[in-house]
């Protein structure tokens, strides 16, 4: 375990590159916490599906709007008090940062009239599951019934910009099984 965490915070972001392994993750984690689960791609509008089905990358305006949308969740639920997981593909520094702190110019859906605004942010831990493209392409190819075909794959490792410091995220490999990644985060969480 590598990585900037150095303790549990309200949310929890989980960025990787394969939907089954970082889904499969999430929700067990948000289980095993009794916190609410989120995967982001439930949240990508229909053009960005019709997109990738048809093996189109997709490219910053598509996610940016798609970013926005999930920070406005995460924003909500943790002003709530509710904790959060999301299994996000969060491939850029960038989006991380969105999903963070909104969009400069995004349009904001409370902003109170003679108020200046300062953009809400969000805390996260990233938890970054690393590992190799054959692995990851080797789960891929097992996944069904997804939007994402698995030829998109490398397009994502081309943009990938691992979480570094000062991110606070923790970074594991999937190499490991499933209750080692889950004990991990949890420890990282204690």
């Amino acid at each position: 375990m590598e990585g900037g965490a150095t303790q549990a915070e309200k949310g929890q972001l989980f960025e990787h590159l394969c939907l089954l392994h970082r889904s499969t993750v999430g929700a067990l984690l948000a289980s095993e916490l009794g916190w609410k689960f989120y995967d982001a791609d439930d949240y990508h509008p229909e053009e960005n599906r019709m997109k990738m089905r048809k093996g189109i990358p997709l490219n910053d305006q598509d996610r940016i709007p798609w970013l926005c949308n999930l920070h406005d969740i995460l924003l909500r639920d943790v002003a709530t008090g509710q904790h959060v997981v999301l299994a996000c593909s969060a491939l850029k520094k960038v989006y991380r940062d969105i999903l963070i702190g909104g969009k400069d110019d995004a349009p904001r859906k409370c902003a109170e009239p003679g108020k200046e605004e300062k953009l809400a942010e969000v805390k996260l831990l990233v938890v970054h599951l690393s590992g190799s493209f054959e692995v990851i392409s080797g789960r891929l190819l097992q996944r069904k019934g997804h939007f994402m075909p698995p030829e998109l794959l490398q397009s994502q490792f081309d943009i990938l910009e691992p979480p570094s410091a000062p991110e606070n995220f923790i970074q594991i490999s999937v190499d490991k099984n499933l209750s080692e990644i889950i004990a991990t985060i949890l420890k990282v969480l204690k």
